[in-house]
């Protein structure tokens, strides 16, 4: 039986991180790795088995993981509670069921969100038998426990199609799901051809570059898999290079609830 790769501790003497006045630039080389014969899978922060202290979370953002998950293979039934929970597909499609009665394919530009609440069920399977699936999934705290779970879904295919930071998920009602938790949104932006963003402003900004590549103006290269945590810090621009890039960026407050 395929299990697991051993805990890890990310040791900052064994690889570069670079920070940069309020800026800190995590390499993909230091994600935390899980490995089994279904699913590759790379997490920015914490999680399972893996742990370091620096490594808990950014801001509100508890959890980022880049899942691959192979044909025919997938997340069977488990519970969560008292969790927002943000999944966006890159590539392929998943089936999401859940004990509310919601049974669906998440796709490429369909924003989603689960809020586990009191108590919730659900699997998450590749909707194909064959081909892969590719997705970040993200999760927050809510800002009120033991809510009545629920889930909630929104195509933002035209609005991504612009090139510009689309407003995924967001607790001030402003995004184009809802998520229960006021201090944090997430965006996603899939940018041509050198386009220059402009990141949200926040206590705590999280960029996580999916695919490509590009340039944090002032701070330095962000390639597939980095993330750039920053603190307190100004208005941050990023600018993909000739090939694009496609990023998944959240904007929370400082600090997890009591």
């Amino acid at each position: 039986m395929t299990t697991p790769t051993q805990p890890q501790q990310n040791d900052d003497s064994n690889t570069e991180v670079a920070d940069v006045g309020s800026v800190r630039i995590v390499p993909a080389a230091r994600r935390f790795h899980t490995q089994l014969d279904w699913l590759d899978s790379y997490h920015c922060f914490n999680f399972g088995p893996h742990t370091w202290p620096r490594d808990e979370h950014h801001g509100l953002l508890l959890v980022s993981n880049d899942d691959r998950v192979r044909g025919g293979s997938g997340f069977g039934t488990h519970p969560h509670q008292n969790m927002e929970i943000v999944t966006w597909v890159l590539r392929g499609e998943l089936r999401h069921k859940d004990s509310t009665g919601t049974d669906g394919i998440i796709y490429p530009g369909l924003a989603q969100r689960m809020s586990a609440g009191s108590g919730i069920r659900h699997s998450e399977m590749n909707a194909s038998a064959t081909a892969e699936v590719h997705l970040i999934q993200m999760w927050v705290p809510p800002d009120t426990d033991n809510i009545e779970p629920s889930y909630e879904q929104a195509d933002v295919s035209s609005e991504l199609a612009l090139g510009s930071l689309v407003k995924l998920a967001a607790g001030d009602g402003t995004g184009a799901v809802a998520i229960q938790q006021r201090d944090a949104a997430c965006y996603v932006g899939e940018l041509r051809g050198s386009a220059t963003i402009e990141l949200p402003v926040a206590a705590a900004v999280h960029l996580y570059v999916a695919t490509g590549s590009g340039t944090l103006v002032g701070v330095g290269q962000v390639n597939t898999g980095d993330a750039a945590r920053c603190t307190n810090a100004p208005a941050q621009s990023f600018t993909a290079d000739p090939d694009g890039a496609h990023v998944v960026v959240w904007a929370t407050a400082h600090g997890l609830p009591g």
